[in-house]
């Protein structure tokens, strides 16, 4: 099985929206931990992505963009190309959507 990629977008500036929940990067961290003790032992990759200086590669300039733009709040959370929350993501959604891609509870 290939791993799946998720990604959280986010900025160091808490989202004007956001400002009683926790910031991109502390989603990010809480995500993973959560992920890795659900689907212990089989493989994904998480990463942060800052909206103000995207990775070199057109798919996650073009989602950072449109977060700058507001059509999306952050963290935003990506699943394969699939936006599965965002501003104060759940992560029932997001165990719905590992488990679309094949990873079982443990």
């Amino acid at each position: 099985m290939k791993p799946v990629e998720i990604c959280v977008y986010g900025a160091e500036i808490l989202c004007p929206s956001c400002v009683n929940l926790p910031s991109a990067k502390e989603t990010y961290e809480w995500l993973e931990a959560a992920l890795k003790r659900k689907y212990h032992n089989q493989h994904f990759e998480i990463k942060y992505i800052d909206i103000h200086n995207p990775p070199n590669e057109p798919d996650k300039q073009e989602m950072a963009e449109k977060v700058i733009n507001d059509e999306y709040f952050y963290p935003l959370v990506v699943i394969e190309g699939t936006v599965v929350g965002e501003g104060n993501p759940r992560l029932k959604k997001v165990y719905e959507e590992m488990e679309q891609h094949g990873y079982v509870s443990v």
